[in-house]
């Protein structure tokens, strides 16, 4: 009996073992690579990127405007992209794409994979112009289809995302996101024209897409400028499973929103569970704090994020720089 009761004390250890490694396989360490703010020999500026590492993966979230940013910042916060296989973009502004093909070129060299793969919403590769009839494209390109022939040139392959996709274990790429609340968030005078028509409608960024990690508190949204609006991304978050959004990162374009909005965005995330708040690139210091006074956050779950800036596995905010 007393060998019976040893067998099951085993079994049950080691699938509790086996579980808590699983799980913590499944948890990632997010760190800011691009934004607004930065010291420390890094370089800040308009921009967005963070890597996501587990200890089976890594995936890097956006890739910053300058080619040389991602590069150096990651280099100096010792980070090797050598590993990260996989892009997601969250939409074609040059502002979130301009380092892919540099960072592919760099590290392709050391793991012909790496950087490869990238995930971009239904709508990415549409041509965009200005007034003028000026081209506006992803990265250093004004001609998308410029854009898409050298990226492809390097060995990147484009994963066009239409509807939510697990990306990496608990890590869904929203594609699209429907305009159900807020309509457009994002700057004017861009258009797309109607090849069989010729008329000329303004963009809207229907490419914008997000990053919900799925975690135990529940979700934590990345977004590279939200364009979609913060409360549609929730909700399309919550469509794929009903949990609260824990924690927000990245870019919101809220620096030119007025109290209205801000108030009740705020009160949407207050009431869906919002924990976590690391706003940065176009969000707004005064909006995020303005919004974080509203829903209650402390003072140490609160960051205007910089290049270094990290939140942990276990959601633990480090802070890289004054703030």
């Amino acid at each position: 009996m007393a060998l019976i009761l040893k067998v099951v004390f085993f079994i049950l250890i080691s699938t509790f073992s086996v579980l808590s490694s699983a799980n913590e396989n499944q948890e990632y360490r997010i760190t800011v690579l691009a934004t607004n703010i930065s010291n420390y020999g890094g370089i800040g500026e308009w921009s967005f990127a963070a890597l996501y590492e587990s200890n089976e993966e890594s995936l890097l979230f956006d890739t910053g405007f300058d080619k040389k940013t991602v590069l150096h910042n990651a280099q100096l916060l010792k980070k090797d992209l050598s590993k990260v296989e996989k892009v997601v973009l969250s939409h074609f502004h040059s502002d979130h794409t301009g380092g892919l093909l540099q960072l592919r070129k760099t590290y392709k060299k050391i793991n012909p994979k790496a950087l490869s793969k990238v995930y971009v919403a239904k709508g990415f590769f549409e041509q965009r112009y200005l007034g003028n009839g000026e081209m506006v494209g992803p990265g250093d390109y004004a001609d998308a289809k410029e854009f898409l022939n050298a990226a492809k040139s390097e060995g990147i392959e484009f994963i066009i995302v239409d509807d939510a996709l697990e990306v990496a274990p608990n890590l869904f790429a929203t594609g699209p996101v429907e305009r159900v609340v807020e309509k457009f968030n994002g700057p004017q005078g861009i258009f797309i024209k109607d090849e069989r028509s010729g008329k000329y409608t303004l963009d809207i960024i229907q490419d914008d897409q997000s990053l919900g990690y799925k975690t135990n508190e529940g979700w934590v949204m990345m977004s590279g400028c939200g364009h979609s609006g913060v409360i549609n991304t929730g909700k399309k978050l919550q469509e794929i499973e009903n949990l609260p959004i824990y924690g927000m990162i990245g870019g919101f374009h809220l620096w030119q929103s007025d109290d209205e909005t801000l108030n009740f965005t705020a009160n949407w995330l207050k009431n869906n569970g919002l924990t976590k708040f690391m706003g940065g690139h176009c969000t707004g210091i005064q909006a995020a704090i303005t919004m974080s006074e509203i829903i209650g956050i402390e003072k140490n779950n609160l960051s205007h994020t910089a290049v270094g800036s990290v939140l942990t596995k276990g959601f633990k905010i480090l802070r890289s720089s004054v703030e």
